[in-house]
């Protein structure tokens, strides 16, 4: 792990997509707009399953939405580190949405520790030293 990886996702939230979040949330769905948690779930799936991945524990996201994502359109989420933090285990990632023509849909910012995360070196320095 360094500075400056990234993961991505492109995913397009359905009809169904909203109806089942309706289901499960208790919320009802009045308009074409994907619900914000389900926009904020692509980040946590980019950071529980790609950028770190697995053991990584998120323990903060500040998100901005600047536009509204519409059922069908194709949204890119992105995260990028942006600083490691080796003697605290931690790294904190920029995170953003997109439509496929690159329209901001959501921007912000994550915390994660990656204390059970095995770093790829970098240049065959291990940014967390010490960890197996």
């Amino acid at each position: 792990m360094k500075v400056g990886d990234k993961a991505e996702v492109t995913r397009t939230f359905s009809a169904r997509d909203l109806h089942d979040y309706g289901e499960l949330s208790g919320h009802i769905i009045k308009d074409d707009y994907v619900p914000e948690p389900l926009v904020g779930a692509l980040f946590s799936y980019l950071l529980g399953m790609e950028l770190p991945g697995m053991g990584a524990m998120y323990l903060k996201q500040q998100t901005h939405f600047v536009n509204k994502a519409l059922i069908g359109e194709a949204l890119t989420a992105q995260v990028e580190i942006t600083r490691l933090r080796p003697k605290l285990h931690l790294a904190d990632l920029e995170t953003s949405c997109r439509r496929v023509d690159g329209q901001l849909i959501a921007t912000g910012r994550a915390l994660v520790y990656v204390g059970d995360v095995k770093p790829q070196p970098a240049n065959g320095i291990d940014q967390f030293p010490g960890r197996s």
